[in-house]
């Protein structure tokens, strides 16, 4: 008799977990459908014959790789491809620039001690609680005082708006690197190292995880941007591809464009999709180690 009472329990324990994995599975088939059916649609609104906006059914009924063609080689209204090329241009210069500026930095906060140190670190985490956009308007009457605002130095003025402030972004950095032990660096500079090589032929490699998740945050930080671009370049001639999507929008471009404008959202995001691929396993392996750190 207590045999059977017993398994009465474990019988109904099995139900309800069966149950809660039943309604687990129901939520996150859900879940993905609303996260991917945004992306299909996107997909789909590229191949659409019917350019227009406003449409009778929620997915095409007819299409076509034309908006695809025109998007690249109609280029007297807008110039797509080169809106592209300035991004990718600008995203390039960035990530390689502030990669370099959060390994020093990041180092130095690691591995060095000297006077301010805590002093510095406190003021760039406060620094960083202020939101980029505040600083715009100040950062483009720089600029313009500077002759960068106009022809082609605005890729310039882009690439350093960008990059110039990616130092203060070293605490993930930092925080991967305090997981390495010190004795390393002491054992390769009783051997004769000094602290530059060290840091190339030690930290950087141990670094490698980081490394693939600074250069993604660093490329999609320009390739994402709106407002500073916005307020920087003024010609078409220095737009970038958000920029250029978004005037796809406008009312004067949208009956014909909108199409097009998602064929462009979807060219945008194929690098990135292919960046992540590529650099997935040390993407996981950086997040895990941030973490930790």
């Amino acid at each position: 008799m207590s045999s059977g009472q017993g398994a009465q329990p474990a019988h109904h324990t099995y139900k309800r977990r069966v149950a809660a994995d039943i309604v687990v599975h129901v939520f996150l088939a859900v879940m993905a459908v609303i996260w991917v059916l945004p992306i299909i649609w996107v997909v789909l609104e590229s191949l659409n014959k019917n350019t227009a906006p406003y449409t009778n059914t929620f997915f095409p009924t007819e299409y076509t790789f034309d908006n695809y063609i025109k998007l690249f080689t109609q280029t007297d209204v807008l110039n797509f491809p080169k809106m592209f090329m300035n991004t990718f241009i600008v995203a390039c210069f960035c990530c390689v620039i502030s990669m370099f500026f959060v390994l020093s930095v990041a180092y130095c906060m690691s591995r060095l001690r000297f006077r301010m140190r805590r002093t510095f670190m406190n003021v760039a985490l406060i620094l960083g609680m202020f939101p980029s956009i505040m600083s715009v308007i100040a950062i483009y009457f720089i600029l313009k005082a500077l002759g960068l605002t106009q022809g082609h130095t605005v890729l310039i003025a882009l690439i350093l708006v960008y990059s110039a402030g990616s130092g203060a972004g070293f605490y993930v950095m930092k925080g991967y690197m305090d997981t390495i032990p010190m004795s390393l660096d002491e054992a390769a500079m009783i051997d004769g190292c000094t602290r530059w090589q060290v840091f190339t032929k030690i930290i950087i490699p141990i670094s490698k995880p980081m490394l693939v998740y600074q250069a993604i945050t660093s490329f999609l930080g320009p390739w994402l941007d709106f407002v500073v671009a916005k307020a920087i370049a003024r010609t078409q001639e220095n737009y970038t591809v958000a920029l250029g999507l978004y005037l796809m929008l406008s009312k004067e471009y949208i009956n014909d464009w909108y199409a097009r404008f998602a064929a462009g959202a979807v060219c945008v995001s194929i690098p990135i999709a292919i960046l992540f691929i590529v650099m997935q396993r040390y993407y996981q392996e950086s997040m895990s180690g941030a973490v930790k750190g």
